[in-house]
């Protein structure tokens, strides 16, 4: 019998420290208004402001990562769906803005290990996720996804629960055509 190792260097952090108590999801936010703008960079220091992309449909999809190594078991085969979907996104005109609590430096590591296309936008203070009231537990924010018209308004989102950890590409894709 073979034992696998684990790395689990880096994951009791000072962000895990804030992040350890539960907190439940809570909608911030009413269906037809306007989200709160916001400011931040990728993975490969670009300046993202959610405001630039008006005219455009726009997914959020925060994602749960501990560190470059470690994923969270429910995020990891989301973000991984969400990679195989992204052409569909940007077929309907959409852009995909995937947000982790990382820094820099792992959020880099993840995108090049994930091939990911889309930006992977660094929040390591977590106050977007707090702005937007994702939740927390377990040393890190929890994953929620929401979809905006072209002119900024919330018109989805899925905040986590136990029974649907994140809304499904296909479910996104949906909510992209129907604005």
């Amino acid at each position: 019998m073979q034992l696998t190792s684990y790395d689990f260097r880096g994951l009791v952090n000072q962000r895990f420290c804030r992040n350890f108590f539960p907190v439940p999801a809570s909608c911030r936010f009413e269906l037809g208004k306007t989200v709160p703008d916001f400011t931040l960079k990728d993975s490969s220091g670009k300046t993202h402001r959610l405001s630039n992309y008006r005219e455009k449909p726009v997914v959020v999809a925060f994602t749960r990562i501990f560190t470059e190594k470690q994923y969270c078991p429910f995020c990891y085969p989301h973000i991984l769906a969400m990679r195989q979907a992204y052409q569909q996104f940007v077929g309907l005109g959409a852009v995909v803005l995937m947000v982790t609590s990382t820094d820099a430096k792992q959020s880099q590591m993840v995108q090049q290990d994930l091939s990911l296309e889309m930006p992977l936008l660094v929040n390591p203070s977590c106050t977007l996720f707090q702005q937007y009231g994702t939740g927390q537990a377990l040393g890190a924010p929890l994953p929620a996804q929401f979809v905006l018209d072209g002119s900024g308004q919330l018109r989805f989102q899925h905040l986590f629960s136990f029974a649907h950890h994140n809304a499904t590409p296909e479910r996104l894709l949906w909510a992209v055509r129907n604005l």
